[in-house]
């Protein structure tokens, strides 16, 4: 039975002889032969939870070595996760030794020379993101969408907006702009529309946000590795490493949405938060990160343009894992509400889609009534960018009186429908 051990610096694999007849302590010694980690510093689980920058003491570990592997009811290719302290694994570099170039114009180099200019990618154990908090309504909107509409068959993406809390570094997400897209199983293109993200950031600056991730989900039919399931395909961390270089902030956050099956044949949807590490981003900006990627590629490994060092060798292919640093997560009720269409799905949201919206919320203040963003973002296209939908957003954000003139201009709209 093939195991794959993941730890902060990557996902190893591992062949177990016996399952039949194996225990904690037997898989605790091919750890320590394979991955060079003394059992003594080995803490492992079939939590994920392990991995965390500071797991919590609720999760469980794998701590009575006699305990048969056939009790843990471990398939082939299961995951076993596996915390060690920094440094835990014995492999070592060689020792120095002088080199001399061939000729008279050579420049003797030492081995450590050579590794000082290797580019060498570590697992980042802390982010720079302490959590993510995400709007109940939003998020709910955003994977219904996913689950009724596309039955989680083709992907899907959204920009994030929101606070950044400057002391505790929590993000909080209020409203997810989703922009016109095309998914697949494997990728979702997205077509970018500059005027409406302009549209988009203008709404976001009058109610005192600004854009702070992405979310995306991952379809049930995606491509397979030979080996089995896998966190992130490498199209998913270029996509997240471009979008996490141009978003300008060091709290960045990424969201993955995916459909759990259980044995059960139930499905529950999950979502997890990361952040890609500084190496990674620097690996995109810097042209090693391979962006062009061929269909027979192994999802599960980003290939590199030049040789880096990874986990303690010379590579050109990095496990996905070694980027992922996890952020906590959890939601939170915000300020506006989700009732009106949400854009680039498809179907064109008209006139009558306000009107509908004016008349179903009657029994609210009109500021009340049009903070919801999905409506502010149909209203600024009739609106001065840069001028008047700052000063729209800006009374939601304090929910103070609408101006009259953007009153009559709204109703005005709706009654084209």
């Amino acid at each position: 039975m093939i195991l794959r051990i993941r730890s902060r610096d990557g996902t190893d694999r591992i062949t177990v002889p016996d399952p039949a007849s194996a225990t904690v302590a037997d898989l605790q010694r091919l750890i320590e032969s394979h991955l060079t980690v003394p059992v003594p510093l080995q803490r492992i689980s079939l939590d994920p939870a392990l991995l965390l920058p500071t797991p919590s003491a609720a999760v469980p570990l794998l701590a009575d070595p006699a305990a048969p592997l056939a009790s843990l009811r471990l398939a082939n290719g299961a995951f076993v996760y596996l915390a060690y302290p920094p440094d835990a694994r014995s492999a070592r570099p060689p020792p120095p030794r002088a080199l001399s170039a061939a000729g008279s114009f050579g420049k003797k180099m030492t081995m450590d020379d050579l590794i000082a200019r290797q580019i060498r990618v570590t697992r980042q154990e802390n982010a720079l993101c302490a959590a993510a908090s995400f709007d109940r309504d939003a998020a709910n909107a955003f994977q219904l969408y996913v689950a009724e509409s596309l039955a989680f068959a083709a992907k899907r993406a959204g920009f994030l907006y929101g606070l950044v809390d400057a002391e505790t570094k929590e993000v909080f997400v209020d409203f997810i702009y989703e922009p016109p897209q095309q998914g697949s199983e494997d990728v979702v293109h997205l077509m970018r529309d500059p005027d409406e993200e302009a549209r988009v950031d203008a709404i976001a600056e009058g109610l005192g946000m600004r854009r702070v991730g992405l979310v995306f989900t991952q379809a049930v039919g995606r491509k397979a590795s030979e080996t089995g399931e896998y966190t992130v395909s490498n199209r998913e961390v270029v996509q997240a490493a471009q979008l996490q270089a141009e978003g300008g902030i060091p709290e960045w956050v990424t969201a993955i949405v995916k459909l759990e099956v259980g044995d059960d044949g139930t499905g529950d949807v999950h979502f997890e938060a990361f952040q890609m590490s500084e190496i990674c981003v620097k690996l995109v900006k810097d042209g090693v990160l391979e962006t062009e990627i061929g269909d027979s590629d192994d999802p599960r490994l980003s290939k590199m343009r030049k040789e880096v060092m990874a986990g303690g060798k010379d590579t050109m292919e990095v496990d996905n894992d070694f980027f992922l640093v996890p952020v906590k997560i959890s939601d939170h009720q915000g300020p506006l509400s989700v009732g009106f269409p949400i854009e680039n799905r498809g179907s064109p949201v008209g006139m009558s889609a306000l009107r509908s919206h004016l008349d179903r919320t009657k029994h609210l203040t009109f500021v009340r009534r049009i903070s919801d963003f999905h409506l502010l973002l149909k209203i600024a296209t009739f609106l001065d960018v840069k001028a008047d939908v700052p000063t729209l957003a800006a009374c939601v954000k304090t929910q103070s009186r609408v101006p009259e003139g953007y009153q009559l201009l709204i109703e005005s709209l709706a009654s084209q429908g």
